[in-house]
Formats: structure tokens, sequence, C-alpha cells
């Protein structure tokens, strides 16, 4: 079994969205709290809505990006995904297909299932370069059929 994804999955899944959105909370209560009649040059009330809603949306970008990703590690046979809650495999027959995309300082992968599974039917991963490329050069013929 070898660890395909970043080790930097960890970081990216829980700690930056967990104190963005700490900081970034205590600020909105703190700017609801203020007793101001103006904040930043605007009508109070007019900041508190704006930072309310750069708050959720920051929350939900985080959910439908970050919080999606997962630990990946393979071997011949399966795949093994984490949430780092919960732990499953998936054996290589289900796979339906692997999509790449490069965003030239990190790279995604998106493994699509035949059969949802635990997490649904797509499983996201930050993979590292070395160790993805590493274990397909090792096993070739995994992939071919993804090609």
């Amino acid at each position: 079994m070898q660890q395909v994804s970043t080790s930097l999955t960890l970081f990216l899944k829980i700690f930056v969205p967990l104190f963005w959105t700490v900081i970034f909370f205590s600020f909105t209560m703190a700017v609801w709290f203020l007793d101001r009649s103006h904040f930043a040059g605007l009508p109070i009330q007019t900041f508190r809505y704006g930072i309310t809603v750069f708050l959720l949306v920051g929350i939900t970008f985080f959910y439908f990006t970050v919080l999606q990703l997962k630990r990946v590690e393979m071997d011949q046979a399966h795949i093994f995904a984490t949430n780092y809650f919960k732990n499953y495999k998936y054996p290589w027959s289900n796979v339906e297909n692997i999509k790449e995309r490069d965003f030239v300082i990190f790279r995604t992968i998106h493994i699509i299932l035949k059969e949802p599974g635990t997490f649904g039917k797509k499983i996201t991963f930050v993979a590292s370069r070395r160790k993805f490329n590493s274990f397909i050069k090792e096993n070739p013929h995994l992939f071919e059929q993804f090609a």
C-alpha cells in the first residue's frame, strides 16, 4: 500500500478551514456586538451584513472544496480512502474513470466510481506528484484503461 495523496491533506482539510472559520467567526461576532455608527467607512449595519455574508461564503467554499478532500493510498488490488475519521477500500474493478486537473502548484485527482461508495461516486484528493507518478510507473496496467 502506497500513499499517493500529499501529506498536506490533513493541513488543508482540517487546519485551514478550522482556523479561518474561528478567526472570521470571532471577527463577525465582534462586529455584531460593536457599538458604533460606522466601521471602516461604512454604516455599521452594512458592514455587519457584508462580513456575515463573507463568513457564510467562506464556509460554503471550504465545504465544497477542501473539506471534500480525502487521503488516498493505493495497492495492486484496492484504493484506500480516508477522511481521517473513517477508512474505506474500493476495488479497482469499481473505478469507472480517473480525471486529473493540474493547477500548476498542485494537482487534483478525481476517482469516479461505478457504484457509489460511502464517500459518494467521486473521491477527490490532492496528489503528491512524486508519489502518484511513482505508483503509476510501478503499476501502468492499472491506469491503461483510463488513458
